[in-house]
């Protein structure tokens, strides 16, 4: 076993968010309105490079994998994707955030494949400000997708809200009955600004704090979380089955206990979902012999890793919208 991931300012990574595609079949209003527009003539890549990034990752001491995307399960693949890297008995956790539109039809299969963490996204319990935010009439169809996970033998599902200002801020109360009798980790996610999202930013951005407010004065309590975890600030109360999560990247100090790095769908590594170009992986992605080179290149590139991200100085890096990286 290689020594376990570490930089410079002693930060330990179990968790890599694995890019699969940055194609996306929504038009959520936050992350690409106008929908996916192709740029160049990308090729994602392969499950055979999946498979030596994941194995090389695992060496490191990788406990945790998150597929993204845009949309992971647009890859006709994916169930291959999964069952190759389940391959490696070191990777803990297989997760995949997804919109949920294929959960219904293909969440079994998922989980046969190895699949053990699912995230669905769900800005909103209203089908008709559903529709306005994502610009699909899907959320009948993601809600059964929801149902067919717990069906499936999932014990937990998350589910992803952007928290947004006059939006479903105001919603907390609604989105608590939905989770009191259900194992749902609800995690509100600040709006945070991208290059192309800055206007949408300044209008809707509101501080994850209002609701973790609202919780403590409700008797709600924080939990701790595994070291694989990952940045939400988790609070249960003894009423609910449900959880409910805040990943609130504006807050001071939200750099300090990063665990987490990613791998794009072109086979760059990221340090930071709001970085700078990446570090190229893909060279040494198509033969085995090149897994010495592979791993020395993470480890070589993991020494530049910053100690903070930018975003309250209005830089966020190269990330021009969500499915850019993998969110």
């Amino acid at each position: 076993m290689v020594s376990q991931l570490t930089d410079a300012f002693a930060r330990k990574f179990y968790y890599l968010r694995l890019s699969i595609t940055d194609v996306c079949n929504f038009r959520c209003n936050y992350c690409l309105p106008d929908g996916y527009k192709p740029t160049g003539n990308k090729q994602f890549l392969t499950l055979d490079e999946i498979r030596r990034v994941s194995s090389a990752f695992a060496e490191l001491g990788t406990e945790k994998i998150r597929l993204t995307g845009g949309e992971p399960s647009l890859r006709r693949d994916f169930v291959d994707i999964i069952a190759t890297i389940r391959e490696n008995a070191a990777i803990k956790t297989l997760a995949v955030t997804t919109n949920g539109y294929r959960m219904a039809r293909d969440i079994q299969h998922w989980r046969d494949a190895g699949l053990t963490a699912v995230n669905v996204s769900v800005d909103s319990l209203d089908a008709r400000q559903f529709h306005a935010i994502t610009g699909e009439d899907k959320f009948t169809q993601v809600m059964a997708g929801i149902d067919a996970a717990f069906e499936a033998g999932f014990s937990k599902v998350k589910v992803n809200t952007v928290l947004m200002r006059s939006v479903n801020d105001h919603s907390l109360n609604t989105f608590m009955n939905w989770i009191k009798d259900r194992p749902i980790q609800l995690r509100f996610i600040e709006l945070m600004e991208t290059g192309d999202g800055s206007d949408i930013f300044r209008k809707h951005h509101v501080s994850g704090e209002v609701i973790r407010d609202k919780l403590l004065a409700q008797g709600w309590q924080r939990k701790t979380q595994d070291r694989s975890a990952g940045p939400a600030q988790v609070f249960v109360h003894s009423d609910y089955q449900g959880e409910i999560g805040l990943i609130m990247p504006y807050e001071k100090d939200f750099c300090e206990t990063c665990n987490r790095l990613r791998v794009s769908a072109v086979g760059n590594l990221h340090l930071c979902l709001f970085g700078e170009q990446g570090i190229g992986l893909r060279d040494l992605l198509g033969d085995d012999e090149h897994r010495e080179a592979l791993i020395a290149r993470i480890q070589s590139g993991l020494k530049s890793k910053k100690q903070t991200h930018f975003l309250h100085q209005g830089n966020s890096g190269i990330t021009q919208n969500l499915s850019f990286i993998g969110g």
